[in-house]
C-alpha cells in the first residue's frame, strides 16, 4: 500500500473517531433558520442510573393555584438528577378527572438522551402516576398529545435512531386514561410534528391529521392523514409555502386549517377543504397571511438552546356566535427590536380569508428587556379563548419567569387582565446537557377553565446546587384568581392578505346544526388562602 494510501486510510480513522466521539459526548446540532440543522438527534448513549434519590414531590401554591408534581416515582416523589420537560397534555372529554401528560424524560441531567415519559391522573390532576417510558432506551422528543370525543388518547412521538435513520413518527394509543399505551405503528412524520383529530359528524369523522418540517422528514413530504384512527397514514405530501412549527385544527364543517411559518416574520393559515373527503388526495385551497407584529425566534437568551415558542392555531366548534371563528397565537419579537417578546394574537371571523390586526396580550407597560414566552392557547367548548404563558415582567433579572393567565368569552374582541398562577423559576437551571426547558408548554380548556401543562424549576437538587427541570399540572379558570377586568384587543377589521387559490373541486358534506352555547362569565373570586414565604434560590448562573 502506497504512503498515500495509508496516510488517507488514518485520515478516514481519525475523523470517523472524532465524529464519534463528539455526536456521543456533544450537544445536538440545532435546528433554526440560519444552519438548517435539526434539534432532535441521537448524540448522547442512554444514561443508566446506578442511584436513585428522592425527595418530597413538589406542590406549589401561588394564590389561589395550585400547581402539582407529575413527574415523581411510584411512591409519588420528587426524583432527583433527572429532568423532564416540553409536556403535552390530553383530557378525557367524558371524564375531565381523567389525564395523561407526555414529555421528554432525561434519566440524568448528565446526558441528553431523552425518551417519551407520561404520567396520568384520575382524580383532577391532583395525584399523578408516572409508569415510567413508552419504550425503555428509545430515544424519543417532540410528545404531542390529544384525545378523541370518546376519551381514547393518542401520544404522537418522534423518534431518532443511532443508525441515523431521523425523525420518524409513531403513534400510541390508550383506551384507559393514557395508563397503558399500544403502539399502533409507523406516522411518517418529521421534527416539530403537530397533529390533530376531528371531532365532527361530518365524513372526516376520526380522521387524524399531522405536519412537521419538511426539510426535517423521514421519508418526504409534510402532512400526512389516517383515516383509520391513527393506525395507517397516507403517503406524505407537500403544504404550499413549507409552513413550519405551528398547530393544526378542524372547524364545525370538517375543514382543515394549519397554521405556520417561514420560522421568521412570514405566517400562515392554510385551508383544505377535502382533506375530510377519504376518497381523495388532500389538496390546499386557501391560503391566507396573517400579521403577528414580528418574527418568531429560535436560540433567544431566554432559551439559548431552543425556540421561544410555537405558532397555535384552534378552531372555535361552539356553535354560538364565534363559531368558526379561527385564532392564532405565538410569541413574538416585535419587528425592529432584537431583546425580549410578547404574545400576540389574531383571530378570523370569515373562514380563515383575512385575519385582525395583531394584539398584544400580555398587558404589562411595553419593555423590551422583558421575555414573554412559551405562549399557548385553547378554545373551550363554550367558546372561551384560554391563554398562558411564560412570563419576566416581575423579574429583576429579566429571566426569572412566572406562568401567567389571561381569557376572553368574547371571541378575542377583549381579553381578561393577566394574572401571574405560579411562583417564579429560573429557567436556566437543570439543563440536561442542552441549553433548554424545551420548545413549548401545552393547555386544554373545558367548559369553566383550562388545564395546563407546564416545565418549571421549583425543586432544588442539593447534590448540584441547583434547581431542576420538572413537569407540573395546574388549573387555570376565570375564577381561579383575582377577578380580571376586560381590556380593548385586536380591532376586528381585515388586514390585507393573500387572495385565497381555488384547487380541486369539494363534494359538499352535511354540516350540523349548531346548538348556541353561552359564553362564560367570570365568577367571583375566592379569597386567597395564605402560603408559605417561596424558598430563596441560588443566584442564577451565567447564561450560556
Amino acid at each position: 500500500m502506497s504512503c498515500f494510501k495509508v496516510a488517507t486510510a488514518r485520515f478516514l480513522i481519525c475523523l470517523v473517531f472524532f465524529i464519534a466521539v463528539g455526536s456521543a459526548f456533544g450537544q445536538a446540532p440545532a435546528w433554526n433558520p440560519h444552519t438548517r440543522k435539526p434539534l432532535e438527534t441521537y448524540d448522547n448513549p442512554p444514561a443508566y442510573i446506578f442511584r436513585i434519590e428522592t425527595s418530597p414531590r413538589m406542590v406549589s401554591q401561588y394564590n389561589t393555584f395550585t400547581s402539582y408534581q407529575v413527574n415523581v416515582d411510584s411512591n409519588g416523589h420528587n426524583i432527583l438528577g433527572d429532568a423532564a420537560n416540553e409536556p403535552s397534555i390530553a383530557v378525557d372529554p367524558t371524564d375531565p378527572n381523567k389525564m395523561s401528560i407526555g414529555w421528554r424524560q432525561f434519566n440524568s441531567v448528565t446526558s441528553n438522551f431523552r425518551q417519551a415519559g407520561y404520567g396520568y391522573t384520575t382524580n383532577g390532576g391532583t395525584t399523578w402516576t408516572f409508569p415510567g417510558v413508552l419504550e425503555n432506551n428509545v430515544f424519543r422528543s417532540d410528545p404531542v398529545l390529544n384525545s378523541d370525543e370518546t376519551g381514547n388518547f393518542f401520544y404522537l412521538s418522534l423518534q431518532s435512531t443511532q443508525d441515523l435513520q431521523f425523525f420518524c413518527d409513531q403513534v400510541w394509543r390508550s383506551l384507559n386514561g393514557g395508563q397503558l399505551w399500544t403502539n399502533l405503528g409507523p406516522a411518517h412524520g418529521g421534527d416539530k410534528e403537530w397533529f390533530t383529530i376531528d371531532k365532527t359528524n361530518g365524513m372526516g369523522h376520526g380522521f387524524q391529521y399531522q405536519f412537521w418540517a419538511g426539510f426535517v422528514s423521514c421519508d418526504g413530504g409534510e402532512f400526512t392523514r389516517s383515516t383509520d384512527g391513527g393506525v395507517t397514514w397516507m403517503t406524505p405530501i407537500n403544504i404550499p409555502n413549507d409552513p413550519q412549527l405551528g398547530t393544526l385544527d378542524v372547524d364545525s364543517n370538517g375543514n382543515l386549517f394549519i397554521g405556520g411559518g417561514d420560522t421568521g416574520s412570514q405566517f400562515w393559515c392554510i385551508r383544505s377543504s377535502n382533506a375530510q373527503n377519504p376518497a381523495v388526495t388532500p389538496t390546499f385551497d386557501q391560503i391566507t397571511t396573517v400579521n403577528l407584529g414580528g418574527s418568531i425566534v429560535f436560540g433567544g437568551s431566554i432559551n439559548p438552546g431552543g425556540w421561544v415558542g410555537q405558532i397555535f392555531l384552534a378552531m372555535d366548534r361552539s356553535g354560538g356566535p364565534t363559531n368558526n371563528n379561527i385564532y392564532m397565537l405565538a410569541t413574538i419579537q416585535p419587528t425592529g427590536f432584537s431583546n425580549g417578546t410578547d404574545v400576540m394574537f389574531a383571530r378570523s371571523t370569515n373562514g380563515g380569508q383575512s385575519f385582525s390586526a395583531p394584539h398584544r396580550i400580555n398587558d404589562d407597560p411595553i419593555n423590551h428587556n422583558k421575555w414573554h414566552w412559551f405562549g399557548t392557547l385553547s378554545v373551550a367548548p363554550n367558546g372561551r379563548l384560554d391563554a398562558v404563558w411564560y412570563d419576566t415582567r416581575n423579574a429583576a433579572n429579566n429571566t426569572d419567569s412566572q406562568l401567567f393567565y389571561s381569557f376572553s368569552t368574547d371571541g378575542g374582541v377583549t381579553w381578561s387582565a393577566n394574572v401571574a398562577v405560579s411562583n417564579s423559576f429560573n429557567p436556566f437551571e437543570g439543563y440536561p446537557n442542552q441549553s433548554k426547558i424545551g420548545d413549548y408548554i401545552t393547555i386544554v380548556s373545558d367548559e369553566t377553565g383550562g388545564n395546563v401543562a407546564y416545565s418549571a424549576t421549583f425543586n432544588f437538587n442539593p447534590a448540584r446546587n441547583q434547581h431542576e427541570e420538572d413537569v407540573y399540572y395546574v388549573r387555570v379558570s376565570p375564577s381561579g384568581g383575582p377577578t380580571p377586568t376586560a381590556t380593548p384587543t385586536a380591532s376586528s377589521t381585515p388586514t390585507p392578505t393573500a387572495t385565497a387559490t381555488p384547487t380541486a373541486t369539494v363534494t359538499p358534506t352535511v354540516t350540523p346544526t349548531a346548538t348556541p352555547t353561552p359564553t362564560a362569565t367570570p365568577r367571583p373570586t375566592p379569597t386567597p388562602r395564605s402560603e408559605p414565604t417561596p424558598r430563596t434560590r441560588p443566584t442564577p448562573p451565567p447564561r450560556p
